[in-house]
């Protein structure tokens, strides 16, 4: 899913200008995870810092993305799954007017960890997208125990193939939970496009 900010061909023909001119991936891998305030529909917006200790999934959606709703399906199994061993997911949507959405997402997904929304603007500047590219969804980024982002994979990535993203996820997840507390962080892999 892609989505653009404007029409017309005058942004198709910078898109691709700047598509020729700009890395796949802008992202530094390992980094601190920066502040990131989430808000929540009818309640105090979420701190991303606050899971320091956990190992968190984060990912941004749109709520009317069908690749988004497949993602959230199984975020929901593993956070079943791997809840009592410390991840904790969180969906953020990025949809304009994603306030108003959120709620009808929540009662047709029932996801069993916490959804709130923010702007594409702060989404992307957490996820250090380049602002030439097109921001693909679902984002996910995993976050170790220390705060420290991992891993980060957007939604054209192989990661979310129907056959291996199940697998990807796990993966990146039990690597994760199996790092220690404490002490050195590991080296991370860069999350390059396939």
């Amino acid at each position: 899913m892609a989505m653009w900010r404007g029409s017309g061909a005058f942004l198709a023909a910078s898109t691709v200008m700047a598509l020729a001119a700009a890395p796949l991936s802008a992202m530094d891998l390992p980094r601190k995870s920066p502040p990131l305030s989430i808000e929540m529909n009818g309640g105090k917006p979420l701190q991303i810092q606050s899971y320091k200790g956990k190992v968190v999934l984060l990912a941004f959606i749109l709520t009317t993305c069908p690749h988004c709703q497949h993602t959230t399906a199984i975020l929901k199994q593993l956070q079943t799954e791997y809840g009592p061993r410390g991840l904790q997911v969180v969906e953020a949507a990025i949809d304009q007017g994603a306030e108003a959405m959120v709620p009808g997402f929540l009662m047709r997904f029932g996801p069993n960890f916490p959804v709130g929304f923010t702007t594409y603007d702060k989404a992307a500047e957490y996820l250090q997208h380049n602002p030439n590219l097109i921001l693909h969804v679902p984002a996910l980024v995993f976050i170790d125990r220390q705060g420290i982002i991992r891993a980060e994979y957007e939604g054209d990535d192989r990661f979310f193939a129907d056959d291996v993203q199940d697998k990807n996820l796990r993966d990146q997840i039990e690597k994760l939970l199996h790092s220690p507390q404490t002490g050195k962080t590991q080296t991370a892999k860069r999350a390059g496009r396939n």
